[in-house]
């Protein structure tokens, strides 16, 4: 995957620069704009070119002691489409059915309108945003993403593509400029702990432990999570099918926000709140406002988790894992790291309980809820040492996350886990949200005590307020080349290895395929009614598209009760045309076709 060079590199391995510029863009003309993207996809950055860059830099700055590299620098650009942007360029809707509850939903609707249950709401509510809420006439079609280590270089790329803009009968709706702290600060947020540590690894990508082949060499503490998760096409937890169309292939859904923090607003808290601990027991006598915020964070301000190191961080040493050691499954009440504290609610690890007293599930079983993080702060660092009233300007986080299921990742994380008091479930008192991106609700810190488990619970004020937010996508680079002709594959695609589980539908707006309660896989029109049917029956049947370019239907012992009969040709497709019919193809010759009144 590594030498990947259809996929945009941001996705799978980062841009890593110090300096960043977003454009969100808006074009009034679609022919234009096919033009502008076609005389853009040359530019687009790779994976393999990323990744190339990202591994010499790393071996670099490891040999020099932690400092950057003198002369290796690159500048990177990368591009997303909302689904206004899509929809231009392409004529016409993109997907050939909105299921309800489906991240095509989810994706068509965007952030604003489903602000509601992400809990943007009060200040933090589309009316105030500064993106992500205009009406037609200034919709986000496009997010140009432009990083650089050098800023003279960042503002001469982003000089030129303003400029190219003119011709294309394009604007620019927002620019967000960002980059990485100064100082002591450097690779810190705005609050000044460290981030975008607890990444997840990915299979196929990064190196496997030779030890376990289940985490990332050389970081122990970070699982191998299959590469689908985060790239449309590829292999998902379960094998479960995308029910994607074509043209998502190699790409990833892509969120961005923009959070406002108020710093010292947030240290006054933390400060507020430690007498109250220390007068309850639950913090001791030497705790500062730090071991406050530490608790909140999950992690010191250098990165070191707190499981390890109670009382003050212990620095790992540079190039290793800092997670190395950290588990939750023997701290099941939160005693060493809070129930409540955000790197735990945003991924607990083997230390999620669903019922007090019965074993966490296992960390294999929480890979599908994760999203890979690409945030960078924006606006100057907050001085302690100068008056509040000077330091009025703007400073927050750029958001931008990669998965291939709004759905199932971030929104889920967001509503289910971030945002939810009761997550952990079944805790009383309540364990309370996420006290640095959840809404403002009391939390409990529960502590050791002589009788078990002694809850102490303080109210927590939001700090960090949602100034935009979009959703869009970021397509390969063949899409992108398709889509600058005006071309969009809308089939539906079911990728080698997908598995169809009772109750699964693939919805292509004019049929269905969908193997039903009893067993048999059909395909079925709008209408419900029955154009294709495999004729099989039996509880716990699967449909599965192998790699070798076979359909067939297992029933629960692993026999095959039907096959497509394409065994042997492991570049085929399969698609589930918005024209009526179900296909496996070799190229583009048909190897075995249902619906559209031919079967075989």
């Amino acid at each position: 995957m590594r030498s990947d060079r259809t996929t945009q590199g941001d996705i799978l391995a980062g841009s890593r620069k110090d300096h960043a510029c977003l454009l969100l863009l808006h074009f009034r003309d679609a022919a234009r704009a096919r033009t502008w993207l076609g005389r853009l996809v040359p530019e687009l950055s790779t994976t393999e070119e990323m990744a190339r860059f990202n591994a010499a830099f790393s071996a670099a700055r490891l040999k020099a002691g932690g400092a950057d590299p003198a002369g290796l620098s690159a500048q990177w650009t990368g591009l997303s489409l909302t689904h206004a942007g899509l929809r231009l360029l392409a004529g016409r809707e993109p997907f050939p059915a909105l299921p309800a509850g489906s991240t095509a939903e989810a994706f068509a609707q965007g952030p604003a309108v489903r602000a509601e249950q992400l809990g943007d709401t009060g200040d933090s509510a589309p009316g105030s945003w500064l993106f992500g809420a205009e009406g037609p006439e200034h919709a986000v079609h496009a997010v140009l993403g432009l990083s650089a280590d050098d800023p003279a270089k960042l503002a001469a790329a982003v000089a030129r593509h303003t400029k190219a803009l003119g011709p294309a009968g394009g604007e620019v709706v927002f620019r967000q400029d960002a980059g990485k702290l100064p100082g002591a600060l450097k690779g810190h947020e705005h609050f000044g702990f460290s981030d975008g540590i607890s990444q997840p690894g990915v299979r196929g990508f990064h190196a496997p432990d030779p030890a376990d082949g289940t985490t990332v060499k050389g970081k122990p503490g970070t699982r191998l999570v299959p590469p689908g998760e985060f790239l449309v096409g590829q292999e998902k937890v379960g094998r479960r099918p995308a029910g994607l169309p074509a043209w998502a292939t190699g790409g990833s859904f892509q969120v961005v926000r923009r959070l406002a923090q108020d710093v010292p607003g947030w240290w006054a808290q933390a400060r507020e709140r430690l007498a109250g601990l220390k007068k309850s027991g639950a913090a001791p006598p030497e705790a500062t406002a730090t071991w406050v915020a530490a608790r909140l964070v999950g992690r010191w301000p250098g990165g070191t988790p707190i499981a390890g190191c109670p009382l003050a961080e212990q620095p790992a040493p540079l190039g290793t894992d800092p997670d190395a050691a950290l588990k939750y499954a023997d701290d099941p009440d939160g005693w060493h790291t809070p129930l409540f504290a955000h790197i735990r609610k945003g991924n607990p690890r083997d230390g999620l309980v669903l019922v007090p007293g019965r074993p966490p599930l296992a960390a294999a079983d929480l890979d599908g809820r994760r999203i890979i993080r690409r945030g960078i702060p924006f606006g100057p660092a907050y001085d302690f040492d100068r008056p509040a009233g000077e330091q009025e300007a703007p400073r927050g986080l750029v958001f931008v996350g990669y998965q291939a299921d709004l759905v199932q990742q971030f929104e889920f994380l967001t509503k289910r886990w971030i945002n939810d008091v009761d997550f952990p479930p079944a805790r009383n008192p309540r364990v309370g949200a996420d006290p640095v991106l959840g809404p403002e609700s009391p939390v409990t810190f529960e502590t050791e005590s002589a009788t078990g488990s002694r809850a102490t619970t303080l109210g927590f004020g939001r700090f960090v307020r949602t100034e935009g937010a979009l959703y869009a996508f970021t397509p390969s680079l063949p899409t992108l080349r398709a889509l600058a002709q005006g071309k969009l594959d809308r089939s539906l695609e079911v990728h080698r290895g997908t598995v169809l589980r009772a109750g699964d539908v693939l919805d292509a707006g004019s049929v269905r395929l969908t193997l039903k309660a009893d067993g048999d896989l059909v395909l079925l029109d709008q209408a419900g009614s029955l154009l294709w049917s495999a004729g099989t029956e039996g509880t716990g049947n699967e449909a599965v598209f192998s790699a070798d370019g076979e359909l067939t239907v297992r029933g629960a012992s692993g026999t095959n009760l039907w096959s497509s009969g394409t065994a042997g040709h492991p570049g085929a497709r399969m698609l589930v045309r918005p024209a009526g019919d179900v296909v496996v193809l070799d190229g583009d010759r048909a190897l075995w076709h249902a619906g559209g009144g031919h079967v075989g």
